[in-house]
Parts: structure tokens; sequence; C-alpha cells
């Protein structure tokens, strides 16, 4: 009995760690089927409607070679949550989503979900889905 009243606070942490412990996705992947083989897509992960809203960064970014023949980026160990993407493919490699005059986008672009804007952006309603174990997104870049 002494034992396990020497050993029972020990025990209190590790319940307690492990309790509080996040819970993690094993990870997310974005693929781009239909990405031309150039440029660069470049991808954003939006974990909160603020942050995809532009307050902040996002979660996390990536560059997919499109040019090199990837079609994919993987985001592991993500909290298991509610995450958004935005995406456009980089054609000509100025590093910048190019637009027309009027500011309408001349290079590819595209949402999580395939979610579509109504003049500007998908809404973060439209574009979130969750991420809880192994996630994919597909995504078709316009």
């Amino acid at each position: 009995m002494k034992t396990f009243a020497a050993i029972a606070p020990v025990l209190a942490l590790v319940a307690a760690a492990v309790v509080s412990a996040p819970a993690f996705a094993a990870d997310l992947t974005v693929e781009f089927p239909t990405a031309a083989p150039q440029g660069q897509i470049m991808v954003a992960l939006f974990g909160s409607e603020a942050n995809y809203g532009g307050e902040g960064q996002p979660v996390r970014y990536a560059m997919v070679d499109a040019a090199g023949g990837q079609k994919s980026a993987t985001f592991e160990g993500l909290p298991d949550g509610d995450y958004a993407v935005r995406a456009f493919h980089d054609l000509n490699g100025d590093g910048e989503m190019n637009t027309n005059p009027f500011g309408m986008p001349t290079e590819p672009y595209a949402f999580s979900n395939n979610a579509v804007g109504n003049m500007g952006p998908a809404s973060w309603d439209r574009a979130k889905f969750t991420a809880t174990g192994v996630a994919v997104q597909s995504i078709d870049l316009k």
C-alpha cells in the first residue's frame, strides 16, 4: 500500500497529460488533379474564420511544384478541427496571383470543397471542412 501511495501523484500527472494532449489528424492531403504541368501552386491552409478572412496568418503554407509533376501537398500533425484552403496556380512563376485591370484573377485559383465565391473569395462556411484522422481535399483549379 505504501508503494501505491508513493506512485499515485505520478500516475495523476500522467493521466492529466494524456487527457490534456491535443488530438492530431494523421495528415491532410490537398490534391490538384486538373493542374497544368507548369509553374507552382501556392496553397494556404486556414484554421479559423478570422484567419481565412484576413486576420493573422494561415496555419500553414505549401508550394506544389506543378512543373516538376507534383499535384498535391500534405500537412502533417494538424490538430483535429475545421480548416479551409485557398490556392492559386502561379503559372508564370512571379509569386503572385496576377489580375486584370478590374482585379479579376488571370491565373487559376480555387478553394477547398471546390467552393465558389460570389464577387470575391468563397466564404468560410462554403470552404470549411473538418480534418480528423486522414483527410483528403481534391480541388479543381479554375
